[in-house]
């Protein structure tokens, strides 16, 4: 069923709810037990054209610098739509499910056939995202994707994250020097850019919402974590990031990025993430 509304709600209870805004589907905000997980930046900008700074944005079909079109693709800048609105089910949980489809604005920068459903599944103190792609076309295509998951934090120097020791990773900041994780937790203190490859492990992150809890994230058919704060010297650079707000967040995002996923025509991709409150 099709909605004319901006921001779509799944309400579980007094305690349990999600916003999403059909600009790029960005979930921008997710209680759990009476907190938000998610960092939303003071300066977002909601203007439908440029993408929301924080929430859960959809990347997609490029994930980084895209010479086709603008940095991570133009999903995150599209206008969905509800193809399912919230729906609550017998087991407990509430969904609703956003569509975005090839148009003519697509096709002149990456002219390509295809539909993207997303659903998001609330339960209490649980949250899965469901991506999947179609191939409408009659060609096949290639693509990058991404769930640019911002979590809010009371104070990111208190936050570890797990699952990453010993990965490899692409250190962007470093302008791309693969490198190998050393620690058995990571803790975020200076810029950060790095991609984790084959990063199969939960992810443990502590600390996170005011309530301080912990999420646990898993992941199906994203074999990449991508780590990010932008710090200071960075986050004085945005024009819509506080100064100071890179102390209150870090992306840690579920994606398919460091090598492209091809589709056949007439096939469908499928990757999804739970996060769930210890």
């Amino acid at each position: 069923m099709a909605s004319s509304q901006s921001v779509v709600k799944l309400v579980l209870d007094d305690t349990n709810c999600v916003e999403v805004n059909l600009h790029g589907a960005t979930l921008t905000s997710w209680v759990a037990e009476g907190a938000d997980m998610i960092f939303v930046s003071e300066k977002a900008v909601y203007d439908n054209k440029k993408a929301i700074r924080g929430g859960v944005p959809v990347i997609f079909p490029q994930f980084g610098a895209w010479e086709l079109g603008p940095q991570h693709g133009f999903a995150r800048i599209s206008q969905w739509k509800v193809q399912q609105d919230p729906i609550k089910h017998d087991n407990g949980s509430v969904s609703a499910v956003f569509r975005l489809c090839d148009n003519e604005d697509t096709r002149k920068m990456w002219n390509h056939k295809f539909q993207v459903d997303y659903r998001i599944i609330l339960w209490k103190n649980k949250l899965q995202f469901s991506l999947q792609v179609d191939n409408k076309g009659d060609q096949p295509f290639t693509f990058t994707t991404l769930l640019h998951t911002y979590f809010r934090l009371p104070d990111v120097s208190k936050t570890t994250i797990s699952g990453l020791s010993n990965l490899e990773y692409i250190d962007k900041v470093a302008n791309g020097e693969r490198k190998t994780e050393q620690s058995g937790l990571l803790t975020v203190n200076c810029f950060t850019d790095r991609v984790y490859l084959k990063a199969s492990l939960p992810h443990d992150i502590t600390n996170v919402g005011g309530n301080q809890k912990t999420v646990h994230v898993t992941k199906d058919n994203f074999p990449d974590t991508v780590v990010w704060n932008p710090w200071a010297d960075k986050a004085a650079g945005m024009s819509d990031f506080g100064n100071d707000e890179y102390h209150n967040m870090v992306c840690v995002e579920a994606g398919y990025v460091s090598e492209s996923a091809s589709l056949p025509v007439g096939q469908s991709f499928h990757a999804s993430q739970v996060l769930e409150v210890l």
